[in-house]
């Protein structure tokens, strides 16, 4: 129970630094790496877009035919790519404070 609420931690304080990134890349306006970001984290949004039920993005979106919707995908990619983003800081921050 104690790790997995200090690498919930970790994860928090992970995304909060990958948003400070992103909203850092978009002030500088390095698109190009903004658009690298959100590449990555293409494959386990069409994943997810194609295994989750359609009712599912249904509800969640309210737009019919919410899976194959363009707008739906890119913010799905987005989050997934800050999700992975978070993960690989939580994984450094929990190995910098808890495992020295």
């Amino acid at each position: 129970m104690r790790f997995l609420l200090q690498f919930c931690a970790c994860f928090c304080l992970g995304l909060v630094v990958a948003v400070l990134i992103l909203v850092g890349l978009m002030f500088a306006g390095q698109m190009d790496l903004v658009q690298g970001l959100v590449f990555s984290g293409k494959p386990l949004a069409g994943l997810a877009l194609e295994l989750l039920p359609d009712a599912l993005w249904r509800w969640l979106t309210g737009v019919e035919g919410a899976a194959g919707h363009p707008a739906v995908a890119s913010f799905v990619q987005l989050c997934m790519a800050l999700a992975q983003l978070a993960l690989l800081l939580a994984l450094g921050f929990y190995r910098l404070w808890y495992r020295a």
